[in-house]
């Protein structure tokens, strides 16, 4: 077989992957010793062979590519790859290139699956919030409306006094229940660290205070009635600003509202 025949006929390809015969290896490595075509063109299947097992197998250790690397050093004498050890270890850095392949795309489609669970998770519990404000609101709306219809509360409308003027309030207070709700909306939000205290008063013999709850929640909450504790005997009902928490006794230079039943 001419040189230019064996060039083409893709035993060279067969020699360098070591599946041909022993006296067919021992033939070519003769006529490649003894050809510079053949030699250049058995150097280039290595490179290639190599070049394409790298891509999948990036991880080759500096050992081995060493040991390739001077087996392609063209000055070097060709020495045609052993047909068993050689065969393995290209089939070798391809069962583990697609076994790295594999576990990379296991991993990112885990990982765009916990993605999207999450995201389900965070739109499931935006949802709920708003449910939740929702139906609050929704209460409180209905509730109001209930107490504004009843005709067992006692209407208690409370003044501005000298701190606030302008201020005003009002108490429903049901005389079969003795539940009370405020309209605090004519109050001005208390400041960060203050909230509206509301008290029940009995004037005689002797002006006697006693809470019956706190607003403080600001805005929001002040759009709404509110309701407070219960509460027996009351002569008039007052609203004073005190710290967050509440006060034992009213702060008398902060009563903003007051009123007689």
């Amino acid at each position: 077989m001419k040189n230019k025949e064996l060039i083409e006929s893709g035993n060279l390809e067969l020699y360098v992957f070591g599946l041909l015969s022993e006296s067919e290896t021992t033939e070519i490595s003769k006529i490649a010793t003894q050809d510079a075509a053949v030699q250049n063109e058995i150097i280039s299947i290595e490179k290639s062979v190599i070049a394409l097992s790298s891509s999948f197998a990036p991880t080759l250790s500096a050992e081995n590519y060493n040991k390739i690397k001077q087996k392609l050093d063209i000055d070097t004498k060709v020495v045609p790859l052993k047909p068993k050890s050689n065969l393995s270890q290209y089939i070798g850095w391809t069962a583990a290139a697609v076994f790295l392949l594999s576990c990379g795309y296991l991993f990112n489609l885990q990982q765009n699956n916990v993605s999207e669970i999450d995201n389900l998770l965070n739109e499931k519990n935006t949802l709920e919030q708003t449910v939740s404000t929702k139906e609050k609101l929704n209460n409180q709306i209905n509730t109001s409306y209930s107490v504004l219809k009843d005709e067992n509360n006692v209407v208690v409308k409370l003044a501005g006094q000298a701190i606030s003027p302008t201020s005003s309030a009002k108490v429903y207070w049901n005389n079969k229940t003795n539940k009370v709700f405020i309209d605090a909306s004519s109050l001005p939000t208390p400041p960060d660290g203050m909230v509206y205290q509301v008290w029940s008063l009995k004037l005689a013999p002797t002006l006697t205070p006693t809470s019956i709850g706190l607003i403080d929640n600001a805005e929001d909450k002040m759009k709404y009635l509110i309701e407070v504790d219960g509460t027996v005997g009351a002569e008039a009902f007052g609203i004073t600003l005190e710290p967050a928490g509440g006060s034992k006794t009213p702060t008398m230079e902060q009563l903003y509202t007051l009123g007689k039943v």
